[in-house]
């Protein structure tokens, strides 16, 4: 469905107050090269009688001066010192802000709201020249209203600032604050010097998340012009027609499952020699386990780690499900603190890679990260999370499909042939419990 959407001029929006200036330095594991990305966030907001004659834009314009007083670093601009060390310019420039107007009603999108969302070009807006990473906005907010008074928020984040629950924290702010608060219930504490390299970095752990194939990197590379997405929806029937295909005995958690199922499919998919080295990353909140240091609650840097599993190709696509479910298990064997202090320590030693991009596939769990709960005044979005796969890159989000069953969408980026076997292997191994999972497609 075309849709027309009228952008406002942009403008910076600048802290209530002036707030602190100086330079801040981003932890080492925000400043690693994967990291160096924007990632969008879009929620959905149908009309709320109780708000009528008030404009969301108005209320989160205010609610944005007064949150940036207590995270006044995102007001500022990246600056890199040697070695491509990132540092936050503390000078209050400020984040962006466009209002827009789309010539629609929301209910008219229906299902195209949720990923991969066609409309990210039109709801999130690129500014030119705002989309790097250095003396760049740190943030762009857009609210587009719909003709059926509904509205959406879209955020564009610079990832090296904060990941998935600095993000939430900083919404709940928002949304505090907008709604009569003087400060957010949590403060935000910087101290990113508690994720930053010892004082004689030691790389005492093997990274393999970091060996790049450069022949298998640019096979990779030479597809992603050409890539399409869909999304997936597993519900409780779904992972059940997984769950019986692994040992009944085995301990996994459910998204641990379906990352496990996702990688093999993936894999058949891209019909990648035997021999061919395929690899997984899968992210893993460090914040409240079990380490020698803790982070304080109010921290919303980075605090995560990215282990990686690896398999020939062959051997992932011959094996029964349980052979990628016991790679994945022992991705948690690297939760502790020497791995994380090692990971830090190598970002110093190694000038900042980028984690490899050959057939590695990049999936997070997103489903508790509450970008479907934030009320700021019009109640819970009717969708919110991250509107599409980047590249090699999938979230999981937490939805209700047509029936109002809650489960995990997955939206999955492949060149169209790949695509096409992708969808026949996930059907093919869910058909013995279902009808095939539910699939939202869109090229």
């Amino acid at each position: 469905m075309l849709i027309s959407i009228t952008h406002h001029k942009p403008k910076l929006i600048v802290p209530a107050i002036v707030t602190p200036r100086g330079t801040k330095h981003l932890s080492d594991i925000d400043d690693q090269g994967s990291l160096r990305f924007q990632i969008p966030i879009i929620m959905f907001y149908k009309y709320n009688s109780s708000m009528k004659g008030k404009d969301p834009a108005k209320f989160i314009n205010d609610g944005l001066s007064k949150a940036l007083v207590f995270y006044y670093p995102l007001a500022g601009r990246l600056i890199e010192g040697p070695n491509r060390k990132l540092m936050v310019n503390c000078n209050g420039e400020g984040i962006l802000f466009v209002e827009a107007d789309a010539h629609v009603e929301l209910e008219k999108l229906g299902d195209s709201i949720k990923p991969p969302c066609p409309y990210l070009d039109l709801l999130l807006h690129n500014i030119p020249g705002s989309d790097g990473i250095i003396g760049c906005p740190l943030l762009l907010v857009q609210v587009t209203r719909f003709s059926c008074g509904g509205f959406a928020i879209g955020f564009r984040l610079n990832h090296t600032m904060m990941d998935a629950y600095g993000l939430n924290m900083f919404l709940n702010a928002l949304s505090e604050l907008i709604q009569g608060a003087f400060a957010p219930t949590i403060l935000p504490v910087w101290e990113r010097d508690l994720l930053s390299a010892r004082s004689s970095p030691c790389i005492t752990c093997i990274h393999h998340e970091f060996d790049e194939q450069i022949e298998s990197k640019i096979a990779w590379e030479s597809l992603e012009d050409k890539l399409i997405q869909n999304s997936f929806f597993f519900g409780n029937k779904e992972m059940e027609a997984i769950r019986i295909q692994v040992s009944p005995n085995c301990e996994i958690t459910k998204f641990e499952l379906l990352v496990a199922f996702l990688w093999k499919c993936r894999t058949i998919a891209l019909d990648l020699h035997p021999e061919e080295i395929v690899q997984l990353t899968y992210p893993i909140n460090i914040r409240g386990k079990s380490l020698k240091f803790e982070l304080p609650s109010g921290y919303y840097g980075n605090a995560f780690i990215s282990p990686f599993a690896v398999s020939k190709a062959g051997l992932l696509c011959s094996n029964p499900l349980m052979y990628a479910v016991e790679l994945i298990k022992k991705l948690k064997d690297h939760m502790n603190e020497e791995y994380i202090r090692s990971i830090t320590d190598l970002m110093v030693i190694k000038g900042r890679p980028e984690v490899t991009k050959s057939w590695n596939f990049i999936i997070a769990d997103n489903r508790s990260a509450g970008f479907d709960e934030f009320d700021f005044g019009w109640g819970k979005p009717i969708f919110g999370g991250v509107p599409d796969a980047i590249s090699h890159i999938s979230f999981g989000v937490p939805v209700k499909n047509d029936k109002g069953e809650k489960g995990t969408l997955i939206a999955i980026s492949l060149p169209p042939l790949a695509m096409k076997k992708f969808q026949e292997v996930v059907y093919k191994m869910t058909l013995k419990n279902v009808e095939g999972v539910d699939i939202i497609s869109k090229m």
